[in-house]
């Protein structure tokens, strides 16, 4: 399933709700048309509101339905993306009454476009693999009753071969058989991983990750700091596969630098199950660069919803350092290196577009090198 209906650029309705909570659409609704956009479609309305709880039947309720309706008659609009995780009855529900009378409609929640990015960006066979597991994951949840084709099946033996096995029951079984052999598959390439992560700790080699909500510079700061050339474009989940590079700062200072997949609030659960191999390389670093996008206004959300994937995958206690990025955008901020009294840093102010900055950070990384060669890492936020 995707966004990308055809080769021209699909147009989509998205739906930005606040539910139960103070007024947060407008953000969200941005971040969320940026989704949209980078899954491949064109956000040509936003409907927003609010309510207490979510309509059970349809999320959005039958008021809100109608305008949904009308504003895929105005622009001739075939998709809908609901910024919120949906039920797999109420997408149902929500596709028959905004189909009612005319063309087919599809609708989509937030779930489902991040992982048509990611599935759209993956380029490993580790990404792919990772990215079809999800995928299946997510599909088991939307098989519901209900569809056409989800009659009894006619048994194989005798005239009338008994109840049989429902359809349901069928892609169910045989969604479980193929996410069991891509469970096997990660599970070697994991080993790999680990192999090779076990022949950096055996080399003493201070192990450093990237990590951020995506689209803060992450790659851009990998590819300064290790002049390398990762692909870089000013889009969500630009690059999913991690690299990493051995980085030389100096006189018995190296690093193993690793630039991992971007954050993002309300990151699919399945999806961070999936990534947990690639992830690994955050859970065994060292030290994490947490980058942040010292531009965006809700920084300190953002910085929130990365220590929540943090902490899910079990690297919470990993040292950290912020890394406020794109201070180019900010008018004012210089770089620096921010510390207390007692030399413990608070955070490093740098630009990965214009350089500057980065070499105080290169100096930061090498006497972190050169501590962690003499004992366990201290080196916190």
């Amino acid at each position: 399933m995707s966004i990308r209906r055809n080769p021209e650029r699909s147009r989509a309705v998205l739906v930005a709700l606040d539910i139960g909570r103070a007024s947060q659409a407008s953000d969200r609704a941005e971040e969320a048309a940026r989704l949209v956009d980078s899954a491949g479609a064109e956000v040509v309305e936003v409907i927003r509101g609010r309510r207490d709880r979510p309509d059970a039947a349809t999320f959005a309720g039958s008021g809100k339905v109608d305008e949904i309706r009308m504003a895929l008659h105005e622009h001739r609009a075939e998709i809908v993306v609901f910024d919120q995780q949906l039920s797999a009855a109420q997408i149902r529900n929500l596709e028959r009454a905004l189909s009612e009378g005319g063309p087919e409609v599809l609708v989509y929640d937030r779930t489902d476009i991040i992982l048509d990015i990611f599935a759209q960006r993956a380029r490993s066979h580790e990404g792919k693999l990772q990215i079809e597991l999800a995928r299946l994951e997510h599909l088991s949840t939307r098989l519901v009753r209900g569809w056409t084709h989800l009659e009894r099946q006619r048994g194989s033996l005798g005239k009338t071969g008994g109840p049989g096995e429902k359809q349901i029951e069928l892609d169910r079984r045989m969604i479980g058989e193929r996410v069991k052999k891509l469970r096997e598959k990660i599970r070697k390439v994991g080993k790999v991983r680990a192999t090779q992560r076990a022949g950096r700790s055996r080399s003493g080699v201070l192990r450093v990750a990237l990590v951020g909500y995506t689209n803060a510079g992450k790659s851009t700061l990998f590819n300064r700091l290790t002049r390398s050339e990762v692909y870089v474009a000013d889009q969500l989940f630009a690059t999913l596969d991690t690299t990493t590079r051995r980085v030389y700062l100096g006189e018995g200072a190296t690093i193993a630098l690793s630039d991992t997949v971007g954050f993002i609030r309300d990151l699919p659960h399945g999806l961070v199950d999936a990534f947990r191999a690639t992830l690994e390389e955050t859970v065994q670093a060292d030290l994490l660069l947490h980058v942040v996008d010292s531009a965006s206004p809700q920084r300190d959300e953002q910085i929130a919803a990365v220590n929540t994937v943090l902490a899910e995958i079990g690297a919470a206690g990993v040292p950290q350092v912020l890394v406020y990025n794109q201070i180019d955008r900010v008018p004012g901020l210089e770089p620096e290196v921010a510390r207390e009294s007692c030399g413990k840093i608070l955070n490093i102010k740098v630009s990965a577009y214009t350089g500057a900055g980065i070499d105080a950070l290169r100096e930061v990384l090498a006497e972190a090198a050169r501590v962690a060669a003499n004992g366990p890492l201290a080196t916190a936020a």
